[in-house]
């Protein structure tokens, strides 16, 4: 029978749905047709399989082939299925063997010459083949991604003649080897860089524990973008599940991924020009964005009054539950978002209020309209605001270095495993069954958290995240229990909060 059974995978997401394709030829006319809910690209790889396989020295059938792609409901783009057609058109002729190709998953866009092009979200077709127990074979430039992923059977390839040697038994290809980088990644920005500062280094450390968001408010040049550029190297490294994961959103982004990186969290700036689109993916395919790009990092918004306030207000949902859905009329995507916002701004339109040289021109109806670009919801979800003041020229100067990312990175580290034991990786994702556990108050410490929940007019959430902080800094201290002073010093952190109030 002249049928062929050849198995890819999708990119929807992060996924790898399986896709198998059945290639039948048959008499009649000769002619090719694709169904199987093919887009564009896939349509234009019949011209590149008959241009591949002849130039390639096969034969291309006269006969009538319809190559059928499974799921038929799930959307198939990209020209990563010309390397599976091909196999299953050659299969379907009998010029290569088609016993065993079902130990095997393909993968490869094919130049008219018949040699194998990269393509697009390499990591998670790997990943998924892995779990399934199937080789793969994908082109030679995805080897850097695909050597990532450990256990895996990945037999890169050049042309589509090795392929076809390989499955033949003539010349096999030659098994990939994982290449991980076990070492932690070094530190490229020190935090003993800035000087000054320690109440917002304090800030840092505590957000780094617990993975908790946070806004500076400080004039122009007081250091807000330094320390926030160095929060991602008083993290803990990503670990190898991260790792995967991180990686594989760099790769269905099309972007070639960095094994230099491997471990290293992400960390993204944005330009506060940027859409709600460029901030939380889409696109007719969609594509993650920025906030999918920071997942198990950060992602930092400099002058965050300056983003457009819809922009901001698509953030408030993937806080919450750390991914994001999007919907399209032909498909659905999901990208995880699990990311640590940190934002930076002034504290009025001049940058100047509240200087000790009274240089600020702005008016109080300037700077409420300045602040009013931030909606209180999004407010509500930052659990830090911290001030940082202008340092003067001759404190600045003798200011002493402080420590180094790699001292304060070692404290982070055992909090996080305190949290771990707890059977959570940071406190900033606890839920409100678990804030009852694990963040529960002395009696008079409840009377105080009340105080000043009616101070300051927070809401339920806001309550919430101050009980978050407080354990975090009760981690940073080794204790169990949130004591006054860890206590105190949460309440301290809702800055604008307390300006509002």
């Amino acid at each position: 029978m002249s049928l062929a059974v050849v198995y890819c995978r999708a990119a929807i997401g992060v996924q790898a749905p399986l896709v198998t394709i059945e290639v039948h030829l048959s008499n009649g006319l000769p002619g090719l047709s694709i169904v199987g809910l093919p887009e564009t690209a896939v349509k234009e790889s019949k011209d590149r399989v008959r241009g591949a396989i002849i130039n390639s020295n096969f034969e291309f059938p006269l006969r009538r082939i319809t190559i059928n792609m499974a799921p038929a409901d799930l959307p198939k783009e990209g020209g990563r299925y010309d390397l599976p057609i091909a196999i299953g058109i050659l299969a379907a002729s009998g010029q290569i063997p088609k016993n065993q190709l079902d130990q095997y998953e393909f993968a490869g866009e094919l130049a008219l010459t018949g040699a194998l092009r990269r393509i697009k979200g390499a990591i998670p077709f790997v990943y998924q083949c892995r779990q399934k127990g199937r080789a793969v074979i994908i082109p030679r430039k995805n080897s850097t991604e695909a050597s990532l992923i450990n256990e895996a059977v990945v037999l890169p390839a050049d042309h589509l003649l090795d392929v076809c040697a390989h499955i033949a038994g003539q010349n096999k290809l030659e098994q990939l080897v994982a290449d991980q980088q076990e070492t932690e990644p070094e530190i490229n920005r020190d935090l003993a860089d800035v000087k000054g500062q320690m109440h917002a280094k304090r800030a840092l450390e505590i957000a780094a524990a617990g993975g908790h968001s946070l806004l500076f408010v400080g004039p122009p040049g007081t250091g807000k973008s330094m320390l926030a550029s160095r929060l991602g190297e008083i993290m803990p490294p990503l670990t190898d599940q991260e790792a995967i994961e991180t990686a594989a959103i760099i790769s269905v982004s099309g972007r070639q991924f960095d094994k230099n990186d491997w471990k290293r969290r992400p960390f993204r700036n944005p330009h506060h020009t940027a859409s709600a689109v460029a901030l939380v993916g889409g696109g007719s395919n969609p594509r993650p964005g920025e906030i999918s790009l920071s997942h198990n990092g950060v992602m930092f918004l400099d002058e965050l009054p300056e983003f457009d306030r819809k922009v901001l207000e698509v953030l408030r949902e993937p806080l919450e539950t750390g991914q994001i859905t999007i919907s399209r009329a032909t498909s659905q995507a999901e990208f995880p978002a699990r990311f640590q916002l940190v934002a930076a701004m002034n504290p009025c339109p001049c940058g100047y209020l509240g200087d000790k040289e009274g240089r600020c021109t702005c008016n109080p109806t300037q700077v409420q309209r300045y602040r009013s670009k931030i909606s209180g919801p999004l407010m509500d979800r930052i659990d830090m605001h911290v001030e940082v003041p202008r340092i003067a020229h001759e404190e600045l100067r003798s200011a002493a270095t402080g420590e180094s990312s790699k001292q304060i990175r070692l404290r982070v580290k055992q909090a996080r495993k305190l949290q771990n034991r707890r059977g959570h990786s940071q406190n900033s994702i606890l839920e409100s069954k678990d804030i009852d556990t694990f963040c529960a108050l002395e009696p008079s410490d409840e009377s105080l958290l009340q105080k000043a929940v009616e101070k300051l007019g927070l809401s339920a959430r806001a309550m919430h995240r101050i009980l978050k902080v407080a354990r975090t800094i009760a981690d940073l201290d080794g204790s169990d229990n949130i004591a006054r002073k860890h206590l105190t010093e949460a309440i301290s952190y809702r800055r604008m909060d307390r300006e509002a109030g």
